[in-house]
């Protein structure tokens, strides 16, 4: 058992910690870092590891392979950096296991360090960037996901390593009033959407004369295209499990739940894994570093409902009951779980605490506009060049973020048969971003120029949300986008708003009959009184927020709404109902049968002047002949058929007796 200060306890940790952590400076060892969380497993990370492995055994090399968590450039996984005795530690992206047996020989046998595949290389000088001089690292400030990627999140040394649980240590040598000025003076606000501010939520649970009190991490990630914090728990889950014991300290808590849905296997078993490991080195428990307070706690794994993602709701689920909402108030700080006062906070709010703690609130506060302090995270998806996750100050233009450091919408590069001829690649134009979630609005390109905080997107018709960004280019349909959101949150709906599970279904319903060319212009006034109801009278935010893809739509992209209503037309040709995929005799080559092969439905047929053309009964529009037609033929074309049929095909391509044959 250790004695001493809680700083000598620590310290003793530390001193450990450091032994076990190769950090910058790992003498003549290589240091290998791979990325293992979910992005990169799902694109074979694990392979790339053993790969490593291999060659690292081959080659004879004093090397450790470290697996690390996600370094935020999902877009390029699987990724490794490479920190070589004398060279400085290179980054490396869209790694396969036969890249790396090229990349060690040449790196260790020739002294190359095959900088064509290292991210942020610039070839004109061939300047060697250092990890974060990366272009997209360059253009942000990483403090949530500083440890994303740089420690293994399966050893608590490597935090402790760099500084961890120092916050914990100031905390327990302060009053909780003092944490809790702390967390007020920072300016700190919740970063799960609500931007609720983190220190005036600590002192109303504090105030309240009852006992025991909860402190609850909300991981219930459930957006379409979001994960941030299932990013932080997968790398960094310390972070979170700090700043929750911080939390009990200030508002006299001596219990905690981490509620992460079960979707999340990974962040589950990391986090399962740090919880013990602290509880082990007497960071949770009895007596914290000898301080005298208690605090411990538990993992409770969701189904995936996305209400429970609403704190009433996550908290009658951790009770054992069916995830459903509470009419507020009693707010869960003044009664909450168990009918006990509770604090719940986002992966990332919690994540913010120790940081502060040990840098202080004046520095945490320097950082972002007036009255949004400190960074926020996005996850960049959709048509996004640079997919994966981005942390920037508040205040940060929507367009610095989408274009600068996500790169706009990808090129799109089609193949072509003739050699030495490559198809040019197309840049498809940008639409829109819906950025909060199922419950937030689309933005077009004339609102990006705004900064990003929680009052001025919000001002759009929009929300924060938890930080998704879904990227839209020309080809996504406007109506079709809210009719998907919509029925994702109608089918979440618990049901027990009549305004919502009722509502919402009459929304869905006249987008569905919208997007297949039987609206009125009438269903786009009753879709704005629906919504309006909606937003009075659900109990929750999620019906409440519901109605925002429907509404920041019908105010700035309004022209697509009436064009499929007064014309049977989609803009974007993605509504099924709407288009119609033809094949231009003028194009079409006889001897190519690159899409009569692609065709799931054999809706392709060859007619009697060896031509191809398609069988519009049996198209069940999946567009996979245009992606295999050659680029250099073009032949197959996606329409709307009632206005944009060109007079050389036929309209009906109904396969004749003499076809058939």
């Amino acid at each position: 058992m250790m004695e001493g200060t809680v700083e000598e306890r620590l310290e003793a940790l530390r001193e450990t910690a450091l032994g076990d952590f190769p950090g910058t400076d790992a003498g003549d060892e290589t240091i290998i870092y791979v990325g293992t969380a979910t992005c990169g497993r799902s694109s074979g990370s694990l392979e790339v590891v053993s790969a490593f492995e291999d060659s690292v055994k081959m080659l004879g090399i004093k090397a450790r392979i470290i697996e690390v968590g996600c370094h935020g450039h999902c877009y390029a996984e699987p990724m490794a950096i490479v920190s070589k005795p004398g060279w400085p530690p290179i980054m490396y992206g869209y790694v396969t296991p036969n890249r790396v047996q090229s990349l060690m020989k040449r790196f260790f046998n020739d002294e190359d360090p095959a900088l064509e595949w290292a991210l942020g290389a610039m070839e004109e000088n061939d300047l060697i960037p250092t990890v974060y001089e990366t272009p997209r690292w360059a253009m942000e400030q990483r403090r949530l996901l500083k440890n994303c990627g740089a420690i293994d999140p399966e050893n608590i040394n490597h935090y402790i390593a760099l500084g961890g649980y120092a916050g914990l240590a100031n905390a327990l040598n302060m009053e909780p009033s003092e944490i809790i000025e702390e967390m007020k003076k920072a300016g700190l606000r919740g970063l799960g959407g609500a931007g609720f501010v983190t220190g005036r939520k600590w002192y109303i649970c504090r105030k309240v004369p009852q006992f025991p009190k909860y402190v609850i991490c909300n991981a219930d990630e459930g957006d379409p295209g979001a994960f941030m914090d299932r990013t932080i728990l997968e790398s960094d889950p310390h972070s979170v499990i700090e700043g929750m014991i911080i939390a009990g300290r200030a508002i006299g808590a001596e219990s905690g739940y981490i509620y992460v849905r079960k979707e999340y296997p990974r962040a589950v078993s990391i986090m399962g894994k740090a919880v013990s490991q602290a509880r082990e080195l007497g960071l949770l428990g009895e007596d914290i570093l000898g301080s005298r307070t208690c605090f411990d706690i538990k993992i409770n794994q969701g189904a995936g409902a996305f209400v429970c993602g609403e704190e009433t709701a996550l908290m009658t689920s951790i009770e054992g009951k069916r995830g459903m909402p509470k009419p507020r108030p009693p707010y869960p700080a003044n009664k909450g779980l168990w009918g006990n006062p509770t604090v719940i906070n986002n992966v990332k709010t919690l994540a913010s605490v120790s940081k502060i703690l040990v840098h202080g609130s004046e520095e945490f506060a320097s950082v972002g506009t007036e009255n949004c302090r400190g960074t926020a995270v996005f996850a960049l998806a959709g048509k996004i060049q640079n997919a994966g996750l981005v942390e920037v100050a508040f205040g940060t233009m929507l367009r610095e973020v989408i274009f600068d450091i996500g790169g706009g919408t990808p090129p799109l590069i089609k193949t072509s048969q003739v050699a030495g001829e490559p198809s040019k690649p197309v840049k498809k134009k940008f639409k829109a971003v819906q950025i909060g979630g199922p419950s937030g609005g689309c933005l077009p390109d004339s609102l990006l120029d705004i900064p990003i905080s929680f009052d001025t997107i919000m001002e759009t018709g929009a929300i924060m949300g938890s930080g998704g960004m879904v990227v839209l280019d020309e080809d996504n349909c406007i109506v079709e986008t809210s009719r998907y959101f919509l029925e994702f949150t109608q089918n979440e709906s618990c049901g027990k708003c009549t305004f919502c599970r009722i509502g919402t279904k009459h929304m869905l319903n006249i987008l569905t009959n919208i997007t297949r060319g039987t609206g009125c212009m009438e269903d786009l006034d009753l879709l704005e009184e629906l919504a309006a109801t909606i937003k009075q009278g659900s109990l929750c935010n999620l019906g409440k927020t519901s109605p925002n893809p429907i509404l920041t739509t019908l105010k700035y992209f309004r022209e697509e709404y009436e064009a499929h209503i007064l014309e049977a037309r989609c803009p974007s040709l993605e509504c099924k109902d709407l288009i119609a995929y033809y094949i231009l005799p003028e194009k079409c080559q006889r001897a190519c049968d690159a899409c009569v092969g692609s065709c799931p439905t054999e809706a392709i047929y060859t007619r009697k002047d060896r031509l191809k053309a398609i069988d519009q009964e049996k198209c069940v529009k999946c567009a996979c002949c245009i992606d295999a037609c050659p680029a250099q033929y073009d032949a197959v074309i996606k329409i709307s058929p009632i206005c944009d049929l060109p007079e050389s095909e036929p309209r009906d391509d109904t396969p004749s007796e003499e076809d058939k044959t």
